[in-house]
């Protein structure tokens, strides 16, 4: 049975016009009327406007009449458009049965275009290619429509030609989504199975679980279970994904939309998960789940150390819209009380803090972020797992160190080669492959350590190519490596939260940088205060911050000159004590300006 509905995703790289051709097929649909239009209408948050990139996906319903005569309903899931949420963009391509690739023409492939498009292959989706913004004076047609062909193997009749700003080609990508991309399979009858691809929590109805009904149908009044989690849970409502969420009957296979449940706690719900029938339930979850799990991990501490309970409200209120932000409260010497916190990577670090700074007016301080890690111990050849450097064991005790490695995509134009190499060999980058698109555009793989991409990888890639460069990336699992951890110690007292993990081959440059960095931040005392970098008990690096002069001869206003060397003198012997008893105040600025200055 061919239903009247097309369940299909826009899959892109960052600005290449995905959110504005949401913006004019909900216009000619009348899904969102013209005086109710602004620009990103499915992108709700401020941050999301001011960087022109889609943090959360928004699913969304529209109803269009084809040329046919015939009503079809059109589900657009819509996905996240950056490398850090490339998992829920994998299970909202899951969803569909089809997907337009939109590659901007003056900009051509870029490196999320190509992951993406791959991603939507191996969910053998229907792909339509789109090329945007061809009003632009700067596009380049015959360049783009030759790498989008060499990309998923189309020929140039298959490629629609639109400007989504101007209006032109939409009625085009209508038609092809209607007679290209297949209906849903009609299954009524089979035990129900829903894949949840996105979730979102509401302050009055609790956690709401965005999902495609593949089997069987979900209404209100059916009692049912999470593969996950297995507890019975009783459903209050369903409905379909409009402007404003619409209540339904029921969901019926093939079906996109959302259920109430009455549950409050959205960490029970895994994106990725199948709902079932709890008197009924099927036999196997949905292909494709996997628990997320964060990549990156730093600290984040209030400045003022009274704000400490106001930001674990916020992180909690955080956390119930984002399942895949972790947290747990640490105490640092220097920083106060703080959290532990876990991302999918840097964007969604950056992200998290800027919410928590507008949207509860926290200021934050954020440490030097770091990766999980695996150590074997010798002795036991116990495996755990170490997220800061301050968990290390004793180099003594460890018989290896294994770090994440990533395979980094670099989409460049050929005249930057030789510095994209050169920036991945200096990372401790294994070569993969080249690849040239065109004349003039080379695809390049490296595998990275991911400890060397996290913090100023992709600020120097963009530096090294003229901001010409894409990058995507994919973790590929874990490899041993010759890594140390090193403390920064000022007058022979260790600073923990300035210790770092690192090759052993970067740890003195990096000690020595810390270390000159500390004598420029910290003032001087009354006594010499010596900074060091040591690994273990082996101090690497070393310099001093000169003691502060008085002069104590001042008050002599004649005598003989013994007078005065018998106070230079005392004033020895007094800086000598002071230096073993005495203590270094080092300003929390110093703290801030390392940590701003990492590299």
């Amino acid at each position: 049975m061919d239903i009247k509905v097309r369940n299909f995703s826009i899959i892109a790289h960052i600005d290449h016009g995905k959110s504005t051709l949401a913006d004019r097929m909900l216009e000619e649909t009348k899904t969102i009327q013209k005086r109710d239009m602004q620009d990103q209408v499915l992108d709700d948050m401020d941050l999301e406007r001011e960087r022109g990139i889609t943090i959360k996906s928004h699913p969304i319903r529209m109803d269009y009449t084809h040329s046919d005569g015939e009503n079809y309903t059109l589900n657009l899931i819509d996905t996240p458009g950056h490398v850090d949420f490339s998992y829920e963009v994998s299970r909202s391509l899951a969803a569909c049965e089809g997907a337009l690739l939109l590659v901007d023409a003056a900009q051509g492939v870029e490196a999320q275009t190509v992951s993406n498009a791959y991603l939507a292959l191996e969910n053998d989706l229907e792909i339509i290619p789109v090329i945007n913004k061809i009003d632009l004076s700067a596009a380049r047609l015959e360049e783009t429509t030759r790498q989008v062909k060499d990309l998923i193997g189309c020929s140039e009749d298959e490629i629609i030609y639109a400007s989504a700003k101007e209006g032109e080609g939409i009625d085009k990508i209508f038609t092809t989504i209607i007679e290209d991309i297949p209906a849903p399979n009609y299954e009524p009858d089979k035990p129900t199975r829903a894949l949840i691809f996105d979730s979102t929590y509401d302050s009055y109805q609790g956690a709401v679980p965005h999902l495609r009904v593949f089997e069987g149908s979900i209404e209100p009044g059916d009692d049912i279970q999470f593969f996950s989690d297995g507890r019975q849970l009783e459903v209050s409502e369903v409905g379909y994904f409009v402007m404003e969420n619409e209540k339904a009957q029921k969901l019926d296979s093939g079906d996109v939309g959302y259920l109430l449940c009455g549950l409050k706690d959205i960490s029970r719900i895994d994106v990725g998960d199948t709902i079932t029938d709890w008197n009924e339930p099927a036999e196997e979850r949905l292909p494709g789940y996997k628990p997320m799990k964060p990549m990156v991990f730093s600290g984040m501490y209030p400045t003022n150390s009274d704000d400490y309970k106001d930001l674990r409200k916020a992180l909690n209120k955080m956390k119930l819209n984002d399942a895949s932000l972790t947290f747990e409260p640490v105490n640092s010497g220097a920083l106060g009380y703080g959290f532990r916190c876990g991302y999918l990577g840097m964007l969604h670090m950056e992200v998290v803090q800027e919410r928590l700074e507008r949207e509860f007016g926290i200021e934050l301080i954020t440490t030097v972020p770091n990766v999980k890690y695996y150590i074997t111990l010798k002795r036991s050849g116990e495996k755990i797992e170490v997220e800061t450097p301050a968990e290390m064991p004793q180099a003594g005790k460890i018989e290896k160190v294994e770090e994440p490695y990533v395979k980094a995509e670099i989409l460049t134009p050929h005249e930057h080669v030789g510095n994209v190499m050169k920036l991945c060999e200096n990372k401790r980058g294994e070569y993969v492959s080249t690849y040239y698109l065109d004349a003039d555009k080379v695809r390049i793989e490296y595998e990275l350590p991911l400890m060397e991409i996290v913090y100023d990888f992709y600020d120097k890639l963009k530096s090294a190519t003229k901001g010409y460069a894409s990058f995507e990336y994919e973790q590929i699992g874990y490899r041993e490596g010759d890594l140390v951890k090193v403390d920064l110690l000022v007058n022979k007292d260790p600073l923990s939260p300035l210790s770092f993990i690192t090759h052993r081959d970067n740890a003195y440059s990096k000690g020595r940088e810390l270390c000159h960095k500390l004598k420029e931040l910290i003032p001087k005392h009354m006594f010499q205060i010596p900074i060091q970098a040591a690994i273990g008990n082996e101090v690497i690096a070393r310099t001093n911050i000169r003691a502060k002069k008085k002069d104590v001869t001042a008050k002599c206003y004649g005598g003989d000159v013994t007078r005065k060397r018998k106070l230079i003198e005392q004033q020895k012997e007094g800086k000598k004590r002071m230096k073993r008893v005495g203590s270094v105040d080092v300003p929390q600025e110093a703290f801030l300006a390392i940590l701003d200055t990492e590299d």
